[in-house]
């Protein structure tokens, strides 16, 4: 039988270990939410800071972030973040541009909603299916077929500025784990919004 002495200090001993795994869990957790702001212009985003800035590949890009691969994915997601003043075309324009990016047929699916963020109006698409992937200089417009592909693409209306356009691409896997984090980083929130309108 165990004595009360003994009983204690193993109840403590499990209680001790029990509340160090709690503060590694909730250390862990806060340091995988950890962002950066990020001023672009007329906007500032909340950026997680395991995305990887990188110089922007071409003129018409404001900003561009590597998103790492989660397991399973060869590849990264690519965030990038454009601004051609104005409206840039205007959103039904641009999200039947984006649309057909991904390839005809059963394995395409698009769903585009509408809401709004401190920083402004926005529509939000999301597709997925096999996606026609830009390669090289934007003026060749040549293309390669990646299929299993999703896209998050999200026009943002800053009010009596202009349109800016945030684009996350990639394999689904990795870019299915970044939607909350994607919404966060300009304020959206999934619940509120509403099928976009044209």
């Amino acid at each position: 039988m165990i004595s009360p002495n003994t009983f204690r200090r193993v109840l403590y001993s499990v209680l001790g270990l029990s509340l160090a795994i709690y503060a590694c869990t909730v250390q862990a957790a806060d340091e995988s939410t950890k962002t950066n702001e990020l001023k672009i212009k007329d906007i500032t985003l909340k950026v997680p800071t395991n995305w990887k800035s990188a110089p922007p590949s071409n003129s018409l890009r404001l900003a561009q972030f590597e998103i790492p691969a989660v397991k399973g994915d060869k590849e990264p997601a690519e965030l990038v973040i454009s601004s051609f003043g104005g409206t840039g075309g205007g959103m039904a324009n641009n999200i039947s541009r984006w649309v057909g990016q991904f390839a005809a047929g059963k394995d395409r699916k698009v769903k585009v909603t509408q809401g709004e963020s401190k920083l402004g109006k926005y529509v939000f698409a999301d597709l997925s299916g096999t996606y026609n992937k830009s390669i090289g200089p934007p003026f060749l417009r040549k293309t390669k077929a990646v299929p299993d592909s999703r896209m998050l693409g999200v026009i943002l209306a800053v009010e009596g500025k202009a349109y800016y356009f945030l684009k996350l691409t990639g394999p689904t896997k990795t870019v299915s784990a970044a939607v909350d984090e994607f919404r966060d980083s300009f304020g959206a929130n999934a619940k509120d919004e509403k099928p976009f309108e044209q």
